[in-house]
């Protein structure tokens, strides 16, 4: 019933491009999580400066590097809610105790910082 929470919309969206799931790696950019390709948010993306460590995206494009477009970000767990018979825990192992680049994939209780925010401007 709030607005806001857009966890309902994003799992359902999940449950359908589960196979199209990339993960922010340590070096700062995203590999597909099935084939291990690097791709990145496409710059036109309002994700394109925050990266998130999990993202779902409808499709790859192709023009000087490989593209993802309409992007949405996800939690990794929510993958084996949808998908057990598609993943494997280990292939989806949180990489938040792992150090990433600095100012890269944002923690949850960051972007919950940033929800508020919106909330208290609006």
């Amino acid at each position: 019933s709030n607005p806001l929470d857009t966890v309902a919309i994003r799992k359902a969206v999940t449950a359908g491009y589960f196979y199209h799931t990339a993960r922010l790696s340590k070096g700062g950019n995203y590999k597909t999580v099935k084939h291990n390709q690097q791709v990145m948010i496409h710059p036109n993306s309002s994700l394109f400066e925050d990266l998130p460590r999990w993202v779902i995206y409808h499709e790859l494009v192709f023009t000087t590097k490989e593209y993802m477009r309409n992007t949405i970000e996800i939690e990794n767990k929510w993958l084996l809610e949808v998908a057990p018979h598609y993943y494997k825990a280990r292939e989806l192992e949180d990489s938040t105790m792992k150090k990433m680049p600095k100012g890269r994939g944002k923690a949850k209780a960051e972007l919950d910082g940033d929800i508020a925010t919106m909330v208290a401007v609006n």
